[in-house]
């Protein structure tokens, strides 16, 4: 007895076939389905084409031929359902970015200009470099410390835990380096940020790391100096190490890549001058020595500021010195003065904005989508628009932060803390740059490079893989913390990687403009 069929399958079997099809479904051959052995094998276009062959049954006639073309339909609609995206697929994955107006059209507007006339202090970004253990964190502590930006319960807190490892000369130094790896091996591993303020200047303290394997570290921190402060231990043997004898010491590469990255004014602390008796003919031997050499690098003479001082002592820090062994010969100034009557950096507002994006956060306070970085060019204010390049997306800014601080705008110079409104998290990264919306940024696909070899290991010739370096400034740096922004590149051979992230590049060509070795 044949047992009774439907003509047409009701809905719950053509579910239950489609389950049951997706498992066995297998894509073997292109254009070809292939089934398990109790099921059909449809050839292409067997959908469109109902007199198709397919295995009959002999007792289901007709009905069993329905069926099969009612399974073969479920199937095919099945296989596109499993590829079915709900993401919209623009025709041009290109950004929409209309045409740009010519940069010389440009015109600040009036608010860009007020603040050049209001009585605020100006930033003033200083970077703090030198060879490794010249007493570069024990100044800064030191000096925020005179300066009262430490608390005197934190520098309790600070002098028992150095004790306790063993460490007491290290209070000061940890004031600056506050990450346990740091502490530990002893040596500034990322960029310190500080405040404090002078007469003239709001300044932001960047002590960078000086361990030669670090030295990405520091670069983050020096693309963003309008001055620096070169530390040099003027102890006998360690003075002569930061300047090579035995090969290229951190005082020489670091005094090249801060002249390299613009920095013009310099101020040279020539520190642990106690470990000399405060002698003056160490003090003459070390200037002549390290100043041969900068004029080399291309500083003027009137733009280097010598001054002599002991951080761990406070000798010639925030006042004049005490110490008749180092006053009854040095009449100059101290540090804080020194830095003080640097030359004001020139702050340009008066071209489109540029805001390289260094790092991508998210907060209670700036929101889910916030950028830090330092403002190049320019000028940006809350409740305006900018557009984020490379993607050429709009977005709001709400927030507005410096130091912790919400400002209503900022201007060139200033290292800030944006938050967002508008736009998808992930149309913004970092190594973007937020822009005026009628005057983007330009994106190439090719770049012309200008590099300074410091040490040369490898012959340079047209093919030669290089590594770009993609500096990023390190997690422990706060809030509305200064960023890379200028243009800054290491290009070094793939058997030399530092440990940031890179890019791999071809040198497929090269011009000889002049090659000094350090």
């Amino acid at each position: 007895t044949v047992p009774f069929k439907f003509d047409i399958p009701s809905p719950d079997d053509m579910v239950s076939i489609g389950l049951k099809s997706s498992r066995h479904l297998r894509k073997d051959i292109p254009g070809k389905m292939v089934m398990g052995d109790d099921d059909l094998v449809a050839e292409k276009d067997t959908s469109t084409d109902p007199s198709s062959s397919v295995k009959l049954d002999e007792l289901g006639g007709n009905s069993s031929s329905v069926a099969a073309n009612t399974r073969n339909e479920t199937l095919i609609l099945d296989n596109e359902l499993q590829h079915l995206s709900l993401e919209r697929k623009p025709k041009n994955s290109k950004a929409k970015i209309k045409k740009p107006v010519p940069v010389s059209q440009y015109k600040p507007e009036p608010w860009m200009l007020q603040g050049e006339d209001q009585e605020m202090p100006r930033q003033l970004n200083l970077a703090i470099v030198g060879h490794v253990d010249s007493g570069k964190s024990t100044l800064c502590g030191r000096l925020l410390h005179a300066l009262g930006r430490i608390s005197k319960k934190q520098m309790h807190k600070n002098e028992k835990e150095a004790k306790e490892k063993g460490k007491g000369s290290f209070a000061y130094a940890w004031a600056m380096d506050e990450s346990a790896d740091e502490r530990a091996r002893g040596i500034t591993m990322n960029v310190g940020v500080a405040y404090f303020d002078t007469k003239n200047y709001q300044v932001v303290m960047l002590d960078s790391p000086g361990h030669k394997d670090f030295v990405p570290n520091m670069i983050s921190g020096v693309t963003q100096a309008d001055a620096a402060v070169l530390v040099v231990d003027a102890s006998l043997g360690s003075f002569e190490s930061g300047m090579g004898v035995n090969g290229v010491g951190q005082t020489k590469e670091h005094s090249q890549l801060i002249r390299s990255f613009g920095v013009e004014n310099l101020i040279v602390a020539v520190n642990k001058m106690d470990s000399v008796e405060y002698s003056a003919e160490r003090f003459n031997y070390v200037k002549s020595q390290l100043g041969i050499f900068l004029r080399s690098c291309g500083y003027k003479e009137s733009a280097i500021t010598w001054v002599p001082l002991s951080a761990m002592e406070n000798e010639n820090l925030v006042t004049a010195a005490s110490d008749t062994r180092l006053s009854s010969w040095f009449h100059g100034t101290c540090l804080l003065e020194a830095i003080d009557s640097s030359a004001a950096p020139h702050r340009d507002v008066s071209k489109p904005l540029r805001l390289p994006i260094c790092d991508v956060i998210s907060s209670h306070v700036l929101g889910q989508v916030a950028v830090c970085g330092k403002v190049v060019c320019g000028a940006i204010r809350s409740d305006s628009k900018v557009l984020v390049m490379p993607s050429g997306e709009l977005a709001t800014v709400k927030i507005i932060e410096r130091d912790s601080s919400r400002l209503s705008s900022a201007r060139a110079g200033d290292n800030i803390a944006i938050g967002l409104q508008g736009i998808d998290p992930i149309h913004v990264m970092s190594g973007g740059v937020l822009c005026h919306p009628d005057y983007p940024v330009s994106v190439a696909s090719s770049l012309e490079l200008k590099i300074l070899v410091l040490d040369i290991t490898v012959p340079i010739l047209p093919g030669l893989q290089v590594d770009m370096s993609t500096l990023r400034a390190p997690p422990s740096v706060p809030s509305g913390r200064p960023r890379p922004s200028r243009s800054s590149l290491i290009c070094l051979p793939m058997s030399a990687r530092p440990p940031i992230e890179l890019l791999q590049l071809k040198l497929s060509s090269y011009r000889y403009t002049s090659l000094r070795r350090a």
